[in-house]
């Protein structure tokens, strides 16, 4: 898991079968002190209802993301999985 704000939102006018209906935000991972960033801003897809300048709960755990998505083939490595207060 990793914490993460949301800085905006991506639309793709092409994308991979398994993305069509998903909201993607575009999220800059955390430091553990929850302000300082942590490298390059990722693509996350979102079932929670997450906005701009959210903090997120993100995981990376691929098979998790599978379930969810309901495909085995997805390129999608990032998932909210909950929304910080």
């Amino acid at each position: 898991m990793q914490l993460g704000r949301v800085i905006g939102t991506a639309t793709a006018t092409v994308k991979h079968p398994t993305l069509s209906g998903w909201k993607l935000l575009v999220v800059q991972l955390l430091m553990a002190d929850g302000k300082s960033s942590d490298g390059e801003p990722v693509l996350a897809i979102d079932s929670m209802g997450a906005g701009g300048g959210d903090k997120v709960i993100l995981t990376s755990d691929g098979k998790g993301t599978r379930a969810l998505m309901k495909s085995d083939n997805t390129p999608v490595r990032w998932s909210v999985m909950g929304i910080a207060d």
